[in-house]
């Protein structure tokens, strides 16, 4: 008897092709598109397309294919995060919280209902058990497309029953598998970061998403980093750490914000020299490829997914960790999820506390 197995399918080409693979390699392949973001009616047409487009592939490939809503959990768990974090003058990743707590959540609960084992998605990374026992992610074959750093945050469980075949191909390999079997999809781009973000403009979405947003963060002081008043901000939503394009103020030089006093309604800012860092503390963390962090161990962590990552060392503090650089890193920046990997896979993670 077949293995069954469920493929997430958001209508692009790295999925399209996972359930191509899949079915190739012997798999009874179910697609399912989880509808988090748009209405049915959107009338930017991106989600009917998508829907459209996986619906033409599963007919393509002969395998049955379904949607499921999952706009009212995206909405309070992911939305309701990505608020509450920038209100606070903290740069959260909606991946991480989405992929563990949204789309695998719903896709495992999909599999059992369906008598599968397994689930997979278009994800360029590969998951291997090591010789502890654990599940880990391990870096994809193509390291421009690797992102093995936005699934730090899935559990042992949800990875013991994941499959990511792309994970061993490029993008180029996986467009011409496409092509040559005749998909729709084969050309189609990217999707963007931020699937619920079209122009980017983090301030207006949450502005028009919390009633009070502007009351809460309202305009205050920008700081230079000796305390001096510079000028005035539009409040903490509109900024970030390491930022220097939208400020809005003219000091004759180049001028980056270093750090965002939430409590006090200040936007601290500094010269280029002054982001760097040589440590972190982290919270929330989700061991992967180790039960803890060895003190003795050198590992490299990433602070942002285009990070190229840093040598480290890292310590445990009670409910949270040290992570100490061996050279000092850019823009560190609260909210943001730091990985840390032992050669080419992921070890574990957390989210930047300060």
């Amino acid at each position: 008897m077949k293995e069954k197995v469920v493929v997430g399918m958001s209508g692009g080409v790295d999925s399209s092709v996972t359930a191509y693979l899949l079915k190739q390699q012997g798999y009874d392949v179910y697609g399912v598109t989880m509808q988090v973001w748009r209405e049915e009616g959107d009338p930017s047409g991106e989600l009917i397309s998508d829907f459209v487009d996986a619906r033409k592939v599963c007919e393509k490939l002969d395998i049955p294919y379904s949607f499921i809503n999952l706009k009212s959990e995206f909405d309070n768990v992911v939305i309701s995060d990505f608020c509450n974090e920038y209100l606070h003058g903290r740069t959260p990743n909606p991946c991480a919280v989405c992929n563990r707590f949204v789309k695998w959540k719903s896709i495992l609960t999909t599999a059992d209902e369906k008598n599968a084992r397994y689930v997979a998605t278009g994800h360029y990374a590969r998951i291997i058990t090591l010789q502890n026992g654990r599940f880990t992610v391990k870096n994809a074959a193509s390291s421009k497309k690797d992102q093995t750093y936005v699934l730090y945050n899935l559990t042992q469980e949800q990875l013991s029953r994941t499959l990511m075949p792309v994970g061993e191909y490029d993008k180029d390999e996986v467009r011409k598998i496409a092509s040559e079997i005749g998909l729709n999809v084969a050309d189609k781009k990217d999707s963007q970061d931020i699937c619920f973000i079209d122009d980017g403009d983090y301030a207006k979405f949450i502005e028009e998403k919390v009633p009070d947003a502007k009351i809460r963060c309202p305009e205050g002081n920008f700081e230079w980093k000796d305390g001096s008043i510079v000028g005035r901000h539009k409040g903490i939503l509109h900024y970030t750490i390491g930022q220097r394009k939208g400020l809005g103020i003219a000091l004759g030089k180049h001028a980056f914000v270093k750090e965002i006093d939430a409590e006090n309604n200040r936007v601290i800012l500094s010269d280029n020299e002054d982001l760097f860092s040589d440590h972190l503390y982290a919270k929330n963390i989700n061991y992967m490829g180790e039960e803890s962090f060895d003190p003795d161990k050198t590992y490299v962590a990433k602070v942002r997914y285009s990070h190229a990552g840093t040598k480290c060392r890292i310590e445990t503090e009670d409910d949270r960790v040290k992570i100490i650089f061996e050279e000092p890193v850019r823009a560190i920046t609260p909210g943001q999820a730091v990985v840390v990997y032992d050669g080419d896979y992921n070890a574990g993670g957390g989210i930047i506390e300060r």
